[in-house]
């Protein structure tokens, strides 16, 4: 008789990765997080599902220790980010790296995933993400495998590197290989056709005249060098690329890493061919979320959501693998 995979998601955000994980034949037991937006996103579109708004430190995991086939989570990347402090496992949200082992533990299930930024891998030059590995493998109990991902290699439209740690448990004597990439890698306008009309911040008139001038896939090194001085401020003599500045994207080539805002100085997402910043649905798309996946909360809050998001397509790709393996 078959018995479905089913999964655990802490962390789970506004639903990219527990939706590719449903795609590709798996079942959700609970969703936890504590974000109210996120939590009325994931009741919303995974109906009857038990989905748990609270910290993931105060969860009572009990019930379900050797009922779970797969324990996933994108646990919070801030304090290992290259844009962040990079404070790692000395940053309060560092500790949930912990938190998570103890979940591990408890539940032991057959399989863990955690999805993260992939300078995970390199702070302090490598160091402390042994120290995570070695934590993770919860005393010879899983063997550890990792790999960073593009989301643009596995069917989205969107140049995203993320980190995949995949845990599997000893006594399943089996061997894990991530998913082959796809041969076709999207670009915008394969997705950016007939998007359903929605919200979307907006530029002041000064900014729709700085972008006026700035063609498809173009960015600061566009604009006329006095404009450019005003603009960039201190950033024009900054050094480094700062491509991210003023940035129009191209319908021609896979969007850069969609962040928790489309309009920040540093980082915009300025639409193709229009004078304004990507909008909810485009953001939505471009994560590869179907039109019909709904987000609660305000406009900047359903932003943060999506841009926060494990795209669902790339979700999709990792979980059939470890679907396929457990079958």
């Amino acid at each position: 008789m078959y018995m479905p995979i089913n999964f655990i998601e802490v962390c789970a955000g506004a639903g990219g990765m527990s939706l590719g994980f449903m795609e590709a034949g798996m079942t959700p037991l609970l969703l936890v997080d504590n974000d109210r937006d996120s939590c009325k996103t994931l009741s919303r579109n995974h109906m009857g599902v038990n989905v748990q708004c609270i910290d993931m430190k105060k969860i009572d995991v009990s019930e379900y220790k050797n009922k779970v086939d797969v324990l996933c989570g994108g646990i919070p990347c801030q304090s290992w980010s290259i844009a962040g402090k990079r404070g790692g496992v000395d940053d309060d949200r560092g500790h949930l790296v912990y938190t998570f082992r103890d979940l591990v533990k408890t539940i032991h299930p057959k399989v863990f995933l955690i999805e993260n930024v992939k300078g995970m891998t390199n702070l302090n030059k490598g160091e402390a993400f042994k120290d995570i590995l070695n934590i993770l493998e919860c005393d010879g109990l899983y063997k550890i495998k990792y790999k960073v991902l593009n989301a643009n290699c596995y069917d989205v439209a969107q140049k995203r590197e993320r980190l995949f740690i995949v845990g599997i448990l000893n006594d399943l004597n089996v061997e894990y290989n991530f998913p082959k990439e796809s041969e076709y890698k999207p670009v915008l306008s394969d997705i950016l056709q007939d998007v359903p009309p929605s919200i979307g911040a907006e530029y002041s008139e000064k900014k729709k005249e700085i972008f006026r001038l700035v063609p498809e896939g173009g960015c600061w090194v566009n604009l006329p060098d006095n404009i450019q001085r005003e603009y960039m401020g201190k950033s024009y003599s900054s050094g480094g690329g700062r491509r991210g500045i003023a940035k129009r994207l191209s319908m021609s080539q896979p969007s850069l890493t969609l962040l928790c805002s489309p309009q920040q100085k540093q980082t915009e997402r300025c639409h193709p061919t229009e004078l304004r910043p990507l909008n909810i649905r485009e953001y939505a798309r471009i994560q590869s979320f179907p039109d019909d996946y709904e987000f609660e909360g305000s406009m900047n809050s359903q932003y943060k959501q999506i841009g926060n998001a494990v795209p669902v397509k790339l979700a999709y790709h990792v979980g059939k693998s470890i679907k396929d393996l457990l079958s």
